[in-house]
C-alpha cells in the first residue's frame, strides 16, 4: 500500500511539476507585437520616379464617356465649314489642286479639323465631278482622283483619313448645263457632304 501511495503521490507531483512547466512557459512567450503605427504625413517630396498611389479605399470616379455625334449647334457649324470649303475648283483634264482650290480648302479645313477630330465616328464625303467632255469611264476615273486629290489634302492637315470617303459622279450631276467654258469649268470640281 506504501508502494501504491508512492506512486500516487509520485504522479500527482508529476502532474504539478507538468503544470507548472506549462505556466512558466507562457510567462516566458513573447507578448503579442504592437500594431504599427499610422505613418506621419510629412511635408518631405517623393523620391523622383515614385508613383502617388491613391488610398484603396477610395473610391474612382467614373468619368463621362464623350459624345459620338456633335450637337445640333456643332453640326450647323460643321454644315457652314462644307459649304464654304466646297466648291474646289480644277482645269480641264486635271486631277490637281489649283491655287485659288488650295486656298478655298484652306480657309477653313484647321477649324472643320479642330471640330471633327472631337467625334471620331463622324463621316464625310467627298464627291469628284466633271464636265461634260469626254467618255463617261474617263470622267468617273477623273472625279475618283479629284476627290482623292481632296482627301488628301485634308488628311494632309490633320482630318482622320476614317472619317473621309470618296465617290465620283463624273459628268453626271451637272451643277450647271451651257455647253460653255464659264459652265464646264463649275462642273469640274469636289463637294464636300456630310454622311450624319
Amino acid at each position: 500500500m506504501r508502494t501504491h501511495r508512492f506512486m500516487t503521490t509520485a504522479v500527482a507531483a508529476l502532474i504539478a511539476l507538468a503544470g507548472a512547466a506549462c505556466t512558466k512557459k507562457a510567462a516566458v512567450s513573447k507578448p503579442p507585437a504592437a500594431p504599427a503605427a499610422a505613418p506621419t504625413t510629412t511635408s518631405t517630396p517623393a523620391p523622383a520616379g515614385a508613383v502617388n498611389r491613391a488610398p484603396a479605399e477610395s473610391t474612382p470616379t467614373a468619368s463621362t464617356p464623350a459624345p459620338r455625334y456633335p450637337d445640333a449647334a456643332t453640326r450647323k457649324r460643321i454644315e457652314e465649314l462644307l459649304a464654304r470649303i466646297s466648291d474646289a475648283y480644277f482645269d480641264y483634264d486635271k486631277a490637281t489642286l489649283r491655287q485659288d482650290a488650295l486656298q478655298t480648302l484652306q480657309a477653313d479645313a484647321i477649324e472643320l479639323r479642330n471640330i471633327v477630330s472631337q467625334f471620331p465616328e463622324y463621316k464625310m464625303q467627298i464627291e469628284g465631278y466633271c464636265d461634260e467632255r469626254g467618255s463617261a469611264e474617263y470622267n468617273l476615273a477623273l472625279g475618283e482622283r479629284r476627290a482623292q486629290a481632296a482627301k488628301e489634302y485634308l488628311t494632309g492637315v490633320g482630318i482622320s483619313a476614317a472619317q473621309l470617303s470618296t465617290v465620283s459622279y463624273g459628268k453626271e450631276r451637272p451643277s450647271c448645263t451651257e455647253p460653255n467654258e464659264g459652265c464646264w469649268q463649275k462642273n469640274r470640281r469636289i463637294h464636300i457632304v456630310a454622311m450624319q
